[in-house]
């Protein structure tokens, strides 16, 4: 007797589909933020000022000719250009956030309420609306008005001081601040739309840079309060574990291994380093005594991986079971053999044409692909949504001419 196939399930739709997004931003940490909302199938209609929009427009020209950040940041969005200095301008915002959902912005401190779009005046007027303020210090403070971006925030967070060598102190190579303050205002908003669904009710949704990258900070934070000492800057060395560093192999390129407890220490020494007598000799058997005799801890590593290649030194650690990485450019992050065979790269419109982009890191296993859609041009979709609000022609017109639009 044949057996019945179950019926193949359509995939889950993407759990923020349904959802309207409207954000005046710019730059980064708010950018970042609704382009996840959008990866998740939010509709997220994007401000920007008619005379060049948002700033990170003009950023570089490395992406064919468009930003880079600009590109990362802003797939899958709509773009309207709009003078919200204009009272007509504001009418416009107001028509799309009454159909909306969520409200984010990143304005200067004390601009959204100038102008009337601050959490708290679109939460009285919208009940049902999420607003989300992301600002570089909070609301209130000695440096509300502080000016705050990504390099002096990481500065003010401590991030910069335990970053480096220990004779140079440096930043963060992405936009830690940035990122830390757009993941929070994502979290935030998903938090506020579940509490919506009970209560009926949207709400604010505040988020500072500071704030955000300050809890990054936990644990030199923690060790420093309660410790009393603020961690070492090591480079890539680990400040109280040793051996782990980064290492040069004999074919130019460096690689990095991590030694977590005397175990692997005596594996180490025995099936990489070949020198077996080290696993037991008082000055390298203990990691208090590794990392007391840090110099020539390295130094015999160093020895060892400087005779090999990097490919028959990751393999030599691999079998040892020593935990180990390849110190990679950029480039070869492109071209990661692991992003390869998971087929992590799509390709999405520009108007510079098609360009690589990463799917996004939150896997809904059976649920629809998630929404990768094209990077706008600046004012790209004005008419649309204009027309789409009841706006006549002549006025659209009226409002081109007047450069309320763009």
């Amino acid at each position: 007797m044949a057996t019945e196939t179950a019926p193949e399930r359509a995939p889950e739709p993407l759990p923020l589909d349904g959802i309207t997004v409207v954000a005046v931003e710019q730059a980064v940490s708010a950018p970042f933020a609704t382009r996840q909302l959008a990866d998740l199938g939010a509709r997220v209609i994007k401000v920007e000022r008619p005379d060049g929009g948002d700033f990170a427009r003009a950023y570089d020209t490395a992406a064919h000719g468009l930003a880079s950040h600009f590109v990362w940041a802003n797939r899958g969005k709509e773009s309207i250009a709009l003078d919200l200095k204009d009272p007509r301008g504001r009418d416009v915002l107001h028509g799309l956030l009454a159909g909306a959902d969520v409200f984010v912005q990143n304005l200067a401190q004390g601009a959204a309420a100038r102008l009337g779009l601050d959490s708290a005046a679109l939460c009285a007027r919208y009940p049902r609306l999420v607003a989300v303020d992301v600002s570089g210090y909070g609301p209130e403070g000695p440096y509300a008005h502080k000016r705050a971006y990504d390099m002096l925030v990481q500065c003010e967070a401590g991030l910069v001081s335990v970053t480096g060598t220990p004779e140079q102190p440096v930043k963060a190579g992405i936009p830690a601040a940035d990122i830390a303050a757009a993941m929070y205002a994502f979290s935030g908003v998903l938090a506020a739309l579940l509490r919506r669904g009970v209560t009926g009710r949207g709400g604010r949704v505040e988020v500072s840079m500071l704030d955000a990258l300050a809890e990054w900070m936990g644990h030199p934070l923690h060790h420093t309060m309660h410790g009393g000492e603020q961690p070492v800057r090591t480079g890539l060395a680990h400040a109280v574990i040793a051996p782990y560093d980064a290492y040069p192999t004999a074919d130019g390129d460096r690689v990095l291994l991590s030694v977590q407890n005397d175990r692997e220490w005596r594996r180490l020494a025995q099936h990489v380093l070949e020198r077996p007598e080290l696993a037991q000799d008082p000055a390298y058997a203990t990691n208090t005594a590794r990392t007391s005799n840090r110099e020539k801890t390295d130094a015999v590593v160093a020895e060892a991986l400087g005779l090999l290649g990097a490919d028959e030194a990751i393999g030599r650690l691999e079998a040892a079971g020593i935990a180990c990485a390849r110190l990679n450019s950029v480039a070869q992050l492109a071209g990661h053999p692991q992003l390869a065979a998971r087929d992590r790269w799509r390709e999405v419109g520009s108007p510079a044409g098609p360009l690589r982009a990463l799917l996004p890191p939150i896997g809904l296993p059976g649920g629809a692909a998630p929404h990768m859609g094209a990077v706008p041009a600046l004012g790209e979709h004005t008419e649309a949504l204009l027309r789409a609000l009841g706006m006549a022609d002549a006025q659209i017109s009226e409002l081109r001419r007047d450069g309320v639009i763009g």
